[in-house]
């Protein structure tokens, strides 16, 4: 992938209605679902990023039809399920790019299969820690190669494998999920027991596809044995990506923007709850539930915003969305203070380096803290940004742009094709001003 270099200059406002891109976890679990349930899969609004894109391609190196409608306006994406025991050796390396996510989920479906595997990615997600899935996998019995618990991983058939019950040390929606799909194929029940609540996509899906799951607060259950029938899922747009226009339009004075079909599942909702705790006029208007998902328009209104403190429980239901939440809180007023955020050290980057080197850079007076960091609002000066090629970094900075007192180039960003392809299109779309070069 070219480098591409994004050119920021200031906004007057955000205006209109738009739809970001859609919703990357969803997305993700439906093609994985999808591949292995028994009959057709329809999904419409996927989410046509690298990530997701990587995803489809391991399938269909494992045999599965998966075909994408290019006669309609709008692109439907079928999936021939080949059922839960249908999936063939892919025959070589699967190259999950830079998605944890489907590098993670895929690795627990994989592990009760009868072929050999090998999972690889791009050069930041073999840096990224997988020991955290290997362990609870290795307890039901899969055998799973890897240096360091680094990528890549490689996956040798085992006699089958036995459900557990297991409490994972970090509380991480994809933990969650690997071993979930790894209980699909597994003797006896697959228990796990959260230590917080984490996203509940997988859970929410496999009801979808008719699979029996009991699900009580942080207590998820399910049996091995059973099948998947073919759905219909339409992917809602994802808060995540929304959250770089919603910062945006709160920080660019005489802004007003709507989102149109964003997902607010209540465990995705926490950039909602620290920005409103700063300020920010936030309207959620339209709710309803498609497919099993909260979803909602959310009207943006420009606000002057306050400092915060921001705590682990905080993190835990905004982890994406940190990046950004930063420049909302060097936007502010006064001063905000984040801590039990040192998950965002093992994500695309290190985020909590990346995002303090970048505010310094645009004269924020920041002060860096091993789980998160202490930052003073003030003004952005204009600055060359390095965004380690990671995406959310990279659109994060975009949104600083905005108001900043002159332009801003970061470096770095072909990345945010991983999870929003048409980003600078619909920034520009919105009055947002940013140039890809």
């Amino acid at each position: 992938m070219s480098a591409v270099i994004y050119h920021t200059h200031p906004s007057q406002k955000l205006h209109g209605q738009l739809r970001v891109a859609s919703d990357k976890s969803i997305s993700h679990r439906a093609v994985i679902l999808g591949s292995i349930a028994n009959g057709k899969t329809s999904i419409t609004n996927l989410l046509e990023g690298e990530d997701v894109l990587a995803n489809i391609r391991a399938f269909q190196a494992m045999g599965v039809n998966i075909i994408r409608n290019i006669d309609e306006q709008d692109p439907i994406y079928f999936i021939d399920g080949v059922g839960m025991d249908g999936l063939e050796s892919p025959g070589q390396d699967l190259d999950l790019g830079n998605s944890g996510t489907a590098f993670r989920l895929i690795t627990g479906l994989l592990a009760s299969h009868k072929f050999s595997s090998t999972l690889t990615g791009d050069e930041s997600l073999l840096q990224r820690p997988m020991s955290r899935i290997i362990e609870p996998l290795r307890q039901m019995g899969a055998i799973i190669d890897s240096e360091n618990g680094k990528p890549p991983l490689s996956i040798e058939p085992c006699n089958g494998l036995t459900g557990i019950q297991y409490r994972p040390v970090v509380a991480s929606a994809q933990v969650k999920s690997a071993v979930l799909l790894a209980g699909l194929r597994a003797s006896g029940e697959t228990r796990l027991i959260e230590s917080a609540l984490t996203r509940d996509h997988t859970e929410k899906l496999l009801s979808g596809f008719g699979y029996p799951i009991s699900v009580s607060g942080t207590d998820i259950c399910l049996e091995g044995g059973h099948a998947l029938t073919a759905t219909q899922i339409d992917v809602p747009a994802d808060l995540s990506s929304a959250a770089f226009f919603i910062v945006a339009a709160l920080i660019v004075p005489g802004s007003r923007l709507e989102l149109k079909d964003v997902g607010i599942n209540p465990r995705r909702t926490g950039i909602l709850t620290i920005l409103r705790r700063m300020g920010a006029d936030i309207e959620i208007t339209h709710r309803r539930i498609q497919g099993g998902e909260d979803v909602a328009d959310l009207i943006i209104t420009s606000s002057s915003l306050n400092g915060c403190e921001i705590s682990g429980d905080d993190v835990a239901f905004a982890i994406d969305e940190m990046p950004v939440i930063c420049i909302a809180a060097a936007a502010a007023n006064g001063e905000t203070i984040i801590h039990g955020a040192s998950e965002l050290r093992v994500k695309e980057s290190d985020r909590i380096k990346a995002v303090t080197e970048g505010l310094q850079r645009l004269g924020i007076e920041v002060e860096e803290r091993v789980d998160g960091m202490k930052i003073r609002g003030g003004k952005f000066l204009s600055a060359e940004i390095d965004s380690y090629r990671d995406h959310r970094i990279a659109m994060a900075f975009s949104v600083a742009g905005m108001i900043a007192k002159g332009d801003i180039k970061i470096m770095n960003c072909e990345n945010v094709a991983t999870s929003f392809p048409n980003f600078v299109e619909l920034a520009n779309q919105a009055g947002m001003w940013i140039t890809a070069e």
